[in-house]
């Protein structure tokens, strides 16, 4: 997997492309990521005993497709590569070719 949670991606398609966000959860098996503020969706909830019904925004899950990284360093939207340091593998941008 090459985002991680914390990772601020733009999203490249869908009803909230050119917005941006930090990841904060990813799940590998489905290939997707969920970002707080994007791809929101209305969902309503019958009241229970411990819960308040009415009608609530939850965010769901984008596929990976849909987005692509930003680079903490030059600020642009890149991809990313992997380079073997000391027999460790790290992330770096394909742009500026510098360490994630």
């Amino acid at each position: 997997m090459k985002l991680k949670v914390g990772d601020t991606v733009k999203i490249t398609a869908g009803k909230d492309k050119g917005r941006e966000g930090k990841i904060e959860k990813i799940s590998p098996k489905e290939n997707t990521v969920v970002v707080p503020g994007v791809n929101i969706y209305k969902k309503h909830i019958k009241g229970s005993q411990g819960q308040k019904g009415g009608v609530y925004d939850i965010p769901r899950p984008l596929n990976l497709a849909k987005i692509a990284l930003i680079c903490p360093l030059c600020k642009k939207v890149t991809r990313v590569g992997v380079r073997l340091v000391k027999n460790e593998k790290v992330r770096i941008c394909k742009k500026c070719k510098k360490e994630i």
